[in-house]
């Protein structure tokens, strides 16, 4: 396994591995100086709709990647787990038991419930301890593609993740069958831990001495909806993978859609990983994408998409006859991760095969406007605030304004403001950044930027975000690279008085 961002351990002429693991002052790094008590639980709104009760349990398991079995930690006894599912309104009761060797936690990704429930330890939510169960008690407020995962260290590079799909039960529908895709890079039981390789990326930065700092200025080019998404894509991670993963599989062993000519698919996409930006294209289709993290969009056709740490995509197909491989290709190359649609007979593409739709320049958040009633309400931005993300491989850390979490002026925002997040990226690498407990409107509110959770902002790039605050508390605002987000690149954002 090579790491550099890319290429920086072997450019340092770093020969081995460390084999320390790093230590982590709890599961987001979190500190007291600048981490609030948690927030009292409170009775969950009234729900509008059924009330749905799951268990979940996270536990060391024995997994079959597609032929090659690891020792890894899942919940329940697959990679993915078994997916939620609810209808925007109900109320879900989920009994979390903890089996693991330590402490684990559980977040809600792309749902805006209330804060006692967003499953970060030292912020909102109690860690739970091994042995332990508890039941985390919500409304689902919006439907989409969404997913769950620890907000604890680096446990979400392990097999720790499953899809929360929320239906809208006034979707009109119109396919003929619904794909969960769930995109991971990985290497427990494989490779180094993902504790160790974090030890080795700091220690590659230490040995490296102060300088080549990856922070810096730049130009950066409007992307017409009031943002300046412009500058360059960037390597998206820090470690070279051994494997790439589709819904658990390897390569030599996909997942496997069977259906007919002419059947129209919806592929709820899931980029679970914790260190990859993909390519996605599916041989001999175009992509019509409809959604980007469980929000309309206007349809836009693509030969391929790009898919950041955290995000989700909707699309639909129509399929022709064969057999197609669905490929995702990471930032860097280095391996695909691939899965197959098959609707008749014909040879299986090899291992290696990357779809003509990869060579083009792929669907961004950039190429996306919000459908007719997604929009947030109109409004002017009573704040401004900065967001901006630098950071260095040596030493080995990872920055919003200037500092990492454990020294960081939190964000602030006052109930029912409309605020405005000017997300700025001052480096060569891509920052995929996600918000808890709210979606943001790329561009002003109300005007025709799409509604996002979590955005990947281009090496040198930025765009403005502008949110409501309706949902009071305090709040992640951070890198989903988790080994950028380890290495300090989190505050928060606190609703004040």
């Amino acid at each position: 396994m090579s790491m550099t961002r890319r290429q920086f351990v072997s450019a340092l002429g770093i020969a081995g591995m460390a084999t320390g693991i790093a230590s982590c002052a709890s599961g987001t790094g979190a500190d007291s100086r600048s981490t609030p008590s948690a927030t009292t639980p409170v009775t969950p709104a009234a729900s509008a709709g059924a009330t749905r009760s799951f268990t979940l349990v996270a536990q060391p398991v024995s997994v079959d990647l597609g032929g090659t079995v690891v020792d890894t930690w899942a919940y329940g006894d697959s990679i993915p787990g078994t997916p939620l599912r609810a209808v925007a309104g109900d109320r879900v009761k989920v009994a979390f038991s903890n089996r693991l060797p330590t402490a684990s936690s559980v977040h809600w990704h792309g749902l805006a419930i209330r804060n006692d429930m967003d499953g970060v330890p030292g912020v909102t939510t109690p860690e739970t301890l091994p042995g332990e169960t508890f039941t985390f008690d919500f409304v689902v407020p919006n439907s989409g593609t969404h997913w769950f995962h620890p907000h604890h260290g680096l446990q979400m590079d392990r097999g720790l993740y499953s899809a929360f799909i929320v239906d809208d039960p006034a979707e009109p529908g119109g396919y003929d069958h619904e794909w969960v895709v769930v995109l991971d890079d990985w290497t427990d039981g494989i490779g180094p831990s993902p504790d160790a390789i974090l030890a080795d990326l700091r220690a590659a930065g230490a040995s490296s001495g102060s300088g080549g700092h990856d922070s810096m200025g730049g130009m950066m080019g409007h992307d017409g909806m009031g943002g300046m998404m412009g500058g360059t894509h960037g390597a998206g991670g820090d470690v070279s993978y051994p494997l790439y993963l589709v819904n658990g599989r390897a390569p030599t062993d996909p997942d496997t859609l069977p259906a007919r000519p002419g059947e129209r698919v919806r592929i709820r996409i899931v980029n679970a990983s914790a260190d990859t930006v993909f390519t996605v294209a599916l041989e001999g289709h175009d992509l019509t994408v409809t959604h980007t993290d469980g929000f309309s969009v206007l349809p836009v056709v693509a030969s391929s998409l790009r898919i950041g740490m955290g995000e989700r995509y909707d699309v639909l197909v129509t399929l022709a006859d064969g057999v197609f491989p669905l490929v995702a290709e990471p930032d860097g190359g280095g391996g695909v991760a691939r899965a197959l649609i098959r609707t008749g007979s014909g040879p299986v593409p090899p291992d290696s095969f990357r779809p003509g739709g990869l060579q083009g320049y792929p669907v961004t958040v950039d190429s996306l406007r919000a459908a007719p009633g997604t929009a947030l309400p109109t409004d002017d931005a009573a704040s401004v605030q900065d967001v901006l993300l630098s950071g260095s491989m040596a030493p080995y850390e990872w920055t919003i304004n200037g500092t990492t979490y454990d020294r960081t002026t939190p964000l602030t925002i006052r109930r029912g403001q409309t605020g405005r997040l000017r997300i700025r990226n001052m480096s060569m690498m891509s920052h995929p950044l996600h918000v808890h407990g709210h979606s943001f409107q790329l561009g002003p509110a109300g005007g025709l930027g799409p509604r996002k959770d979590t955005v990947l902002v281009p090496a040198m790039g930025g765009v403005n975000a502008d949110l409501l605050a309706d949902n009071p508390g305090s709040w992640m605002v951070h890198c989903h690279n988790a080994y950028h987000a380890e290495a300090g690149m989190m505050t928060r954002l606190d609703y004040v008085a």
